[in-house]
């Protein structure tokens, strides 16, 4: 385990009071004085669009995924570049996160700036500023551990240079040997280059060969992402055989995306080896889950997978806000939400449900069958109905999102609410 973020120097930052989100009278604010103004959002009392966060849901979610891999023999170390926003880093950790994966080293300094203690840099790092800045992590901080990614000799020989200029004494850089496939991303793409590396990393002075990982969330299969992970213990196994990891050091598999966890799972499970043995996911999208591609798979994973599942299951808590602005046809209605403010990626958003302010309206109500988002411009969101709509101007819309990750970095501040849209808290990011 992995101690708790330093939540109070947070809370404690000043918002800018032109922070999309905020009121435009709002009176001078910190982070953690967003919660304690009385806002409800059906009141109308802060600006649409408006990013929302389902704290109950959010808190659910957190809970379900911690007990599935306690209850699996994993750990997680959730992609933290999917909220950058330490409030739910710590809530993670709370549930038991074994480490917080990142991206980039601005995304690592921000996790150290909290106090996060153990990271995943799932990405090769390149150019003497960002080699640099993991070893002068590491100089700074001896309980402080770093892995990150390799998949080639010509990638290690930066981090081997690196180590020569920076490395610190006691404190070495964890490496994962990243296994990839053809027309993936990064990865060696065959075991035979992956062992090369890792017998390479593993006189390497200042680093230690950690274990192997892979990024699976862009294959188009359950099946071929199970092939892959399957080759993540393959080499595990071939590593320990020729005695490639240093003594007593635990051996870390890891594997990435959101979408097949189940596979994931399923193969390190069946993983033993005769050293101790970390089995690590790096899913993030679970924390706020979504409406469209992780909901469909999420769907498949309760239908197939033979882990143990937790009661409960995953639900939407990330929702985008926006009003009625127009109804310039029957059946085209024009809302303040764009490109500028919910991402679109994996889908247009999914009009989840409405609420007409005054109207004596007890909550929010599920969207009528019919309504569908056909285009986004950049302030502008279009939706279209089957039939002539029910909708107002001034009505609110509520939508669901499709991938987290670009929804996430459009908004320097969203806000938690309760069930009743009361304003809770302010979740500030770092992108």
């Amino acid at each position: 385990m992995i101690p708790r973020l330093d939540i109070a120097a947070l809370d404690g930052l000043s918002l800018d009071p032109a922070t999309k989100g905020l009121p435009f009278d709002a009176p001078p604010l910190t982070v953690g004085d967003v919660g304690r103004q009385g806002w409800n959002i059906l009141a109308e009392d802060l600006p649409l669009p408006l990013a929302v966060v389902r704290e109950d849901i959010l808190a659910a979610n957190s809970a379900w995924m911690g007990a599935f891999t306690a209850a699996n023999g994993l750990l997680i170390a959730p992609h933290g570049k999917t909220t950058m926003a330490p409030h739910l880093f710590d809530l993670q950790i709370a549930d038991g996160a074994w480490g917080i994966t990142v991206a980039t080293v601005q995304q690592l300094e921000v996790a150290r700036r909290f106090g996060v203690k153990r990271v995943l840099l799932a990405n090769q790092l390149v150019g003497p500023r960002a080699v640099d800045a993991a070893f002068k992590a590491l100089a700074a901080d001896p309980d402080f551990e770093l892995y990150c990614l390799v998949d080639g000799l010509d990638g290690l020989a930066l981090l081997s240079d690196g180590a020569q200029r920076t490395a610190p004494r006691g404190n070495p850089l964890r490496i994962l040997v990243e296994a990839g496939f053809v027309g993936g991303r990064t990865g060696a793409r065959s075991g035979t280059d992956a062992l090369a590396v890792a017998r390479a990393v593993a006189v390497t002075e200042g680093l230690i060969l950690a274990g192997f990982e892979c990024f699976e969330g862009l294959l188009p299969t359950p099946d071929a992402a199970d092939t892959l992970v399957a080759e993540v213990t393959r080499l595990a196994e071939v590593a320990l055989a020729e005695s490639l990891f240093p003594p007593e050091a635990p051996i870390v598999v890891s594997a990435g995306g959101s979408a097949f966890f189940d596979r994931v799972g399923e193969r390190f499970a069946a993983l033993s080896l005769s050293r101790t043995l970390l089995k690590v996911l790096r899913s993030g999208c679970y924390l706020t889950h979504d409406s469209i591609g992780y909901a469909e798979q999420f769907a498949r994973i309760l239908s197939e997978t033979s882990l143990t599942l937790p009661e409960g299951g995953l639900k939407p808590a990330l929702e985008v806000w926006a009003y009625v602005q127009s109804c310039p046809e029957a059946q085209r209605t024009m809302l303040t939400m764009g490109k500028r403010d919910v991402g679109f990626d994996a889908g247009m958003p999914v009009p989840a449900r409405w609420y007409r302010p005054g109207s004596g309206m007890a909550a929010p109500e599920p969207m009528p069958a019919g309504h569908e988002v056909v285009a986004l411009n950049d302030q502008h969101c279009h939706l279209v109905s089957a039939a002539p709509t029910h909708l107002r101007v001034g009505d609110m819309v509520g939508f669901g999102i499709g991938h987290p990750c670009t929804t996430f970095d459009k908004w320097a501040m969203l806000v938690l609410a309760d069930a009743d849209y009361n304003v809770t808290g302010a979740l500030k990011t770092f992108f």
